[in-house]
């Protein structure tokens, strides 16, 4: 006699790779002070970093755990520590409240800061 669990009789879920990687870099824009960073080939950058445009992330999966690699860039004058922090505690919570996989590591590079004073005009 064979018994089969309930679990079994739903199937399996499968969250692709790609997909956790577009729902972190969408979380990340919640977070404030984080900004994009320009997107590379070869290790050289063809576009500008842009506060607009969500952050470059890469995830792997393995099991229940992801593991994810973030290249970001960071409002000046913010603390980069903290506001680098925030998105790691972001990205744990909000990729586990979504997708219910565990986030067993972040790394991110910031990649650039940008001054949130650049476009004000001086007067001489």
């Amino acid at each position: 006699m064979t018994t089969t669990t309930f679990v079994e009789e739903r199937g399996q879920t499968t969250i692709s790779e790609r997909t956790v990687e577009r729902i972190a870099a969408t979380a990340l824009t919640e977070v404030g002070g984080v900004g994009g960073s320009a997107r590379r080939v070869l290790g050289v950058a063809v576009t500008g970093e842009d506060l607009g445009r969500p952050p470059h992330v890469s995830a792997q999966i393995r099991g229940e755990a992801a593991r994810l690699d973030v290249r970001l860039s960071v409002t000046y004058p913010a603390s980069v520590r903290a506001t680098t922090e925030a998105a790691r505690r972001h990205l744990v919570h909000r990729l586990g409240e979504l997708t219910g996989l565990a986030v067993s590591r972040v790394d991110i590079t910031v990649t650039a800061l940008h001054s949130d004073t650049g476009s004000r005009r001086r007067v001489q």
